[in-house]
C-alpha cells in the first residue's frame, strides 16, 4: 500500500517541511494535528434547504460515506452505504447488519441508533435495536467495516440494491448497483465465511454468520469498471484486516492535504471551523482512474487515461468562485488533470460539461462556467490544452442552449441573445412561448445575461493567449453585454422584454416568483447588482463613480426584508444568512464585501468581512448558513481566514480582506512558503493600519498569484481603528477589465 506522504515527496514537499508543521504546534503545548480540529458535525442542521454531511472518506476519493441519514436530529438510519458516488446525489449498494430471527430481515430496514461518531477517518455508530456497533474506516477505492453483535440471535449482513446483481460465495460478495444509468462494482469479502447466503428478487443478498459470532469484519473494494477491478482495487490498497492501522494511514492522509496551510492564533473553534472548511474542500472533485482506466459516463465508455487521471463530481457554478481558485494554489498538478478531464468529457459528449458527475452531465444552474476554471487556469500558469479548451467552450457557449437546467441545441431566445446582446424577460403572467424553457426553472432572464457576459470575458482570455485577435474581439465586446440590462435610473440589473423595454412595474426584492427565477437565480436583485466579476470598474463607472457605488453596496447590507421573514424565506428560501438583503449563504454574494477595496475603502471590507465570518461561520451544528455545495461555500471561509480572495476567477490577484489568525504559512509545491502576518491581530484589532510584502512597504489592496507561487511574506499591521489612508490610492485598487473595449489589433 503506497503511505500518502509519498506523494506529498513527488509535489516537492519535504518530510522535513510536514514534520515542521508538527513540531510547531506541539511546540505551542498542542498535540493535535491538523485532522484532530475537524469537526464534521459542522452545519449538519440546516438552516432552511440542505445540511452538510458527515462524510468519512479520504482527500478526494472514489469511495466516500455517509450513514442513511438525511437530517442531524433523526433518529432513524437506514444504513451505510458502501459508496455515495456524486456529493448530495445519493447512495448505493446499502449495508445493513441485522440481528434476530429471519422473518425481521428485509430490504428497507429502519434503525434507531445512538453513540454516533464520525471524522474524515473514522464512523462508529450502535445500533439499539439490534445491539449491533458498526466501525467503519476508508482507503481511496476501497475500505473496511466491521459489526460487533452484543445481543444474542441470528447474526445478518446484507447488502441491498436497486435492480442491480449481487452474488454470495464462500466468503465473498460481489455484483453491482444501477446509479443513475451507470453500473457501481462491488468486491467484498468477510474473515469469516457465512454459514449461509439468501438472494430475495435477485437484488437483496445477505449473508448469516453463526449465532456466536461476535464480531464480523469486511473489506470491499469499488469500481465503475468490472467486478474484477473492485476485486484489484481491494487488494491494492487493503492488505490486511487491521482497522486501526488503516485508520492511521487515513489520518497521514488527510494531515497530508490539511497540513498545507499552517495556521497559528485565533481560538480553538476557529481553528476548528478552518480546518473543516480545508476538509469540504477535498470532498470535490474526485479521481476515478483505476489502475490507467477510467469509465467515463459522458459516452458509456471505459478509456485508458494516458497517464493522466480522470476526475469528475463538480458543480462549477458553486465551485469556480473559491474552490478551483484554491486548489490551484494547494494541488496545481491536481487541477490540471481536473481541467484535462473536462476537456474529456466535451470529447466524448459534444458539450462542455455544467455539472459533471459519475453519471455525466448533470447541468443544473445557469452560464458555462468552466470558462472560469480554464482562464483562471491559464492566468495562473497551470498547463493544458488551451487549443482545445477554447474550441470546446467556444462550441458550447455558441451552439448550446443558454436556458438553465437544459441541455439541448439553442433556441429561439438564444438566437435572440447572439442578435440583440440580451436574453428577453417576460412579463407578469404573460405565457411562456419557448416549450424547451424549463418550468420550475423559468427564463432567468438577468442571470442568464450576466453569467454569458462573464463566460464571454474568460473566453476571450484563451483566444488572447492563442493570438486569435478576431475571436478575441468578438468575446470581450459580448462581455460587455451587461450593460443592456443596467438601469441607471435605478441602479440595478432590469429584465427587458425582446422590444428592449423594462418589465414594469417590478420590486427588486420580490418580483420573478420563487427564488426569483423569472429574472435571477436563487437570489433577488439585490445581489446580482454585483454579478460583474470581470469589469468591476465598469460596474463603478454605471453606477457614476465611486461614491454612489459604495453608497450602493452600504444600502445592500442595511435594506431590511420588508416582510415577515417566513414570507420573505417562502420566496426565497436559498437567500440565507442575510445581513440587510445581502445573502451570504450562497455563492454569487461570495465576492461583494470584497468590492469595497474597489471603491478605495478597504476598511469597510475588513469590517465587514469579520463580521460575515464570525456570525456565520461557526464550530457548531448551525455553524454554516447555505447549502455548502460540497467546498463551494468553505472554500470562501478558507480564504477569508487566511486574509484574501479570489475576486475574479481568470485574473491573477487576490483581494486582501482581514486575516482571522496571527500567521498563515501555505506550503507550496517545491518547498516554497507564502506567509501572512496580522501583527497585534484581535476581534477588535481587524484594521489593516500598514503592510510590508517581503520587507518592503506595500500600499495596495490586492496581490498577485505571481507573489504567492514565488514564496515571501505578506505582514499586517492590525489596529482597532480603520486606518483611511492605507491602500486608497488609484493605483492601490485591484485590477479589472476596464470600462473601455480594447481590441487586440490597438494593444
Amino acid at each position: 500500500m503506497k503511505r500518502p506522504f509519498n506523494s506529498l515527496l513527488r509535489r516537492g514537499v519535504s518530510m522535513a517541511t510536514c514534520a515542521a508543521v508538527i513540531a510547531t504546534v506541539a511546540a505551542c503545548g498542542d498535540s493535535r494535528q491538523p485532522v484532530d480540529y475537524v469537526n464534521n458535525r459542522i452545519g449538519n442542521i440546516s438552516h432552511l434547504l440542505v445540511p452538510t454531511y458527515p462524510t468519512t472518506h479520504l482527500p478526494n476519493s472514489m469511495l466516500r460515506m455517509i450513514p442513511d441519514h438525511n437530517e442531524f436530529t433523526t433518529d432513524r438510519m437506514g444504513g451505510l452505504p458502501l459508496n455515495v458516488p456524486s456529493h448530495r446525489n445519493g447512495s448505493v449498494l446499502m449495508m445493513m447488519p441485522y440481528c434476530g430471527p429471519a422473518e425481521g430481515l428485509h430490504r428497507h430496514m429502519s434503525y434507531r441508533y445512538d453513540q454516533e461518531h464520525s471524522s474524515p477517518t473514522r464512523y462508529t455508530v450502535y445500533l439499539d435495536d439490534y445491539g449491533i456497533v458498526t466501525d467503519f474506516v476508508p482507503a481511496a477505492k476501497a475500505a473496511i467495516f466491521s459489526c460487533t453483535f452484543e445481543q444474542p440471535g441470528d447474526r445478518y449482513i446484507q447488502v441491498t440494491s436497486s435492480g442491480g446483481e449481487i452474488h454470495g460465495e464462500g466468503n465473498a460478495m460481489w455484483g453491482y448497483d444501477n446509479y443513475r444509468g451507470i453500473k457501481q462494482y462491488f468486491y467484498l469479502e468477510f474473515d469469516t465465511a457465512p454459514e449461509a447466503f439468501a438472494t430475495a428478487a435477485g437484488d437483496v443478498n445477505s449473508a448469516r454468520f453463526a449465532a456466536t459470532a461476535q464480531r464480523v469484519t469486511a473489506r470491499y473494494g469499488i469500481s465503475y469498471i468490472d467486478v474484477e477491478q473492485a476485486r484489484r482495487n481491494l487488494r491494492a490498497e487493503i492488505a490486511s484486516w487491521d482497522m486501526d492501522a488503516m485508520e492511521r494511514d487515513a489520518r497521514t492522509a488527510w494531515n497530508d492535504a490539511l497540513g498545507r496551510i499552517e495556521v497559528e492564533g485565533g481560538t480553538d473553534d476557529q481553528k476548528t471551523t478552518f480546518y473543516t472548511a480545508l476538509y469540504r474542500c477535498h470532498e470535490r472533485m474526485v479521481c476515478i482512474s483505476e489502475d490507467g482506466r477510467y469509465f467515463s459516463a459522458f459516452d458509456g465508455k471505459v478509456h485508458d487515461d494516458g497517464g493522466t487521471p480522470f476526475w469528475t463530481d463538480d458543480w462549477v457554478w458553486d465551485t469556480y468562485h473559491a474552490l478551483h481558485p484554491l486548489q490551484t494554489i494547494l494541488n496545481p498538478r491536481a487541477q490540471e488533470q481536473k481541467i484535462e478531464s473536462y476537456l474529456r468529457m466535451y470529447e466524448q459528449s459534444g458539450w462542455m460539461p455544467t455539472f459533471p458527475c459519475v453519471f455525466g452531465d448533470a447541468h443544473c444552474m445557469n452560464g458555462n462556467h468552466s470558462a472560469a476554471v480554464f482562464a483562471d487556469a491559464l492566468c495562473k500558469g497551470l498547463e493544458f490544452d488551451v487549443k482545445r479548451a477554447f474550441e470546446g467552450i467556444r462550441h458550447t457557449v455558441l451552439n448550446e442552449t443558454m436556458l438553465p437546467w437544459v441541455r439541448a441545441p439553442k433556441t429561439e431566445l438564444d438566437d435572440f441573445y447572439h442578435a440583440n446582446g440580451w436574453f428577453p424577460a417576460l412579463h407578469p403572467g404573460e405565457q411562456e412561448t419557448v416549450a424547451a424553457v424549463s418550468g420550475g426553472e423559468r427564463r432567468q432572464s438577468v442571470a442568464v445575461t450576466l453569467a454569458a457576459s462573464y463566460d464571454d470575458w474568460c473566453i476571450s482570455r484563451l483566444a488572447q493567449h492563442m493570438g486569435l485577435g478576431q475571436e478575441y474581439d468578438f468575446h470581450l465586446r459580448r462581455s460587455f453585454n451587461y450593460r443592456n440590462l443596467f438601469n441607471r435610473e435605478t441602479g440595478f440589473f432590469h429584465p427587458k422584454d425582446d422590444k428592449g423595454e423594462f418589465i414594469q412595474p417590478f420590486d427588486y426584492i420580490f418580483s420573478g416568483g420563487l427564488g426569483a427565477r423569472d429574472y435571477y437565480d436563487e437570489n433577488n436583485a439585490w445581489t446580482y447588482i454585483w454579478d460583474v466579476h470581470h469589469n468591476i470598474a465598469d460596474l463603478i463607472a454605471l453606477f457614476g463613480g465611486e461614491q454612489p457605488f459604495a453608497d450602493k453596496l452600504d444600502q445592500l447590507f442595511a435594506e431590511g426584508l420588508h416582510t415577515s421573514k417566513w414570507q420573505y424565506y417562502s420566496t426565497l428560501p436559498d437567500s440565507s444568512g442575510n445581513v440587510g438583503q445581502y445573502v451570504m449563504g450562497n455563492e454569487p454574494s461570495f465576492h461583494i464585501p470584497y468590492l469595497y477595496n474597489y471603491a478605495r475603502r478597504p476598511w469597510q471590507t475588513q469590517k465587514r468581512i469579520r463580521m460575515l465570518m464570525e456570525s456565520w461561520f461557526r464550530n457548531d451544528l448551525m455553524g454554516i448558513c447555505g447549502d455548502e455545495d460540497g467546498g463551494g461555500m468553505s472554500a470562501f471561509y478558507v480564504f477569508s481566514a487566511m486574509g484574501f480572495y479570489p475576486v475574479t476567477a481568470g485574473m491573477p490577484y487576490y483581494v486582501i480582506g482581514s486575516p482571522i489568525f496571527d500567521r498563515v504559512t501555505i506550503h507550496l509545491d517545491g518547498g516554497k512558503t507564502f506567509t501572512l502576518i496580522a501583527r497585534n491581530n484581535s476581534a477588535d484589532n481587524k484594521y489593516i493600519q500598514s503592510a510590508t510584502l517581503n520587507g518592503r512597504p506595500y500600499d495596495k489592496s490586492y496581490f498577485s498569484h505571481e507573489d504567492l507561487m514565488a514564496g515571501g511574506t505578506l505582514e499586517l499591521v492590525m489596529g482597532d481603528r480603520p486606518c483611511k489612508t492605507w491602500a486608497v490610492a488609484e493605483e492601490s485598487v485591484p485590477p479589472s477589465e476596464g470600462s473601455e473595449l480594447r481590441p487586440m489589433s490597438g494593444k
